[in-house]
């Protein structure tokens, strides 16, 4: 049975993980929260509610809304509400409004306080833990941001229950990922044994799920709260080639799909790199077809200088060098740079 705990962050800041039994207990936890604060939804997150808390924003949904434009929807929603510091910022939905409350939130009088619930299984596992967040700018994934993390963090798996399989598909390629960086194989072999189960979200099965996965990502942060010791970039394994493949595709792949792609190319290059090993190679790429996710995918070669164009834009350029997460062991993540030769092989579709 997954159990509530709390991640130490930067600068003595703590994030609590809290799971839920279902949406009355939801309900009741963020009744205790009280009355000032602003509530941030997207238009599908927002019929989860009969009728809406009294100081409310509804964005819409999509990768394209994550702008300007909607952190000062939100800002404007606080200042009208005469929202003082102590008060609470709370983005109800997925990655996408979870990122834009927190930036927000963040932002408000120089910071507020946050509470974010998760409604979708990438967000669950991976955009409310940690403490980033961010707009996307300029064809750049999240190339704008800040670290703020949220004081408590409630997942429910009741929330997943009507969540179209393309959304909870990409949610699992975040939860595959994690899977290859865990010191140990319970992630690996619960996906490998529990699939029925697991695709058809049952209840109990679920919460381990998350529980495993979120701890991974845990590991990571607690070893490196800032990003600054290199230990935290490794839960971008796989994601420098899928936010180039997100921003040449103008952001119509769902980042999940991208992130298990981009994990079967990096895995890939690790391999012809000679930093990964080949049974590490034929891991992934067996539970990733198992999952039924594409990584045949290439691209076109007159879309390479797009490709070059969109990796320059990605935050682990450092003076024009990009390091790449590979693996040179089971849940041993190294930062490299690759030869663009080696890069190309793998994504330029094959004559």
């Amino acid at each position: 049975m997954a159990q509530d705990f709390t991640v130490q962050l930067a600068a003595g800041r703590t994030s609590s993980v809290i799971f839920l039994d279902g949406i009355k207990a939801l309900s009741h936890r963020l009744s205790s929260y009280g009355s000032r604060a602003v509530w941030v939804f997207d238009d599908n997150s927002a019929r989860l509610f009969t009728s809406l808390p009294e100081h409310t924003v509804v964005l819409p949904s999509g990768e394209e809304h994550k702008t300007w434009a909607s952190v000062e929807k939100i800002l404007t929603a606080a200042l009208d509400a005469h929202l003082s510091r102590d008060s609470w910022f709370i983005g109800f939905g997925g990655g996408v409004v979870c990122d834009l409350t927190a930036l927000a939130s963040s932002l408000y009088m120089r910071g507020s306080r946050l509470i974010l619930v998760p409604t979708t299984l990438l967000c669950m596992v991976d955009a409310t833990l940690g403490g980033k967040s961010a707009i996307d700018f300029k064809g750049g994934k999240n190339l704008v941001g800040t670290f703020w993390p949220a004081r408590d963090v409630l997942i429910t798996p009741a929330c997943l229950r009507t969540l179209p399989d393309a959304e909870y598909m990409s949610g699992m390629g975040e939860v595959l990922k994690h899977a290859f960086l865990s010191a140990d194989h319970r992630l690996y072999d619960l996906l490998m044994e529990k699939k029925d189960a697991i695709l058809a979200r049952d209840r109990d099965v679920l919460l381990e799920l998350l529980d495993l996965s979120l701890h991974v990502k845990a590991s990571y942060l607690e070893r490196d709260p800032e990003e600054t010791k290199g230990i935290r970039q490794a839960l971008n394994l796989g994601h420098t080639f899928a936010h180039a493949l997100e921003s040449i595709e103008n952001f119509t792949v769902k980042h999940g799909m991208a992130v298990a792609w981009g994990l079967s190319r990096a895995m890939e290059c690790g391999v012809a790199a000679g930093v990964t090993p080949s049974w590490i190679q034929e891991k992934a790429d067996g539970l990733l077809r198992f999952y039924g996710y594409d990584i045949d995918r290439r691209i076109e070669r007159g879309r390479w200088l797009d490709w070059q164009a969109a990796t320059a834009k990605d935050k682990k350029n450092f003076s024009g060098t990009i390091n790449f997460v590979l693996l040179e062991d089971w849940g041993r993540p190294v930062l490299r740079p690759l030869d663009s030769a080696l890069v190309r092989s793998a994504v330029i579709r094959k004559a």
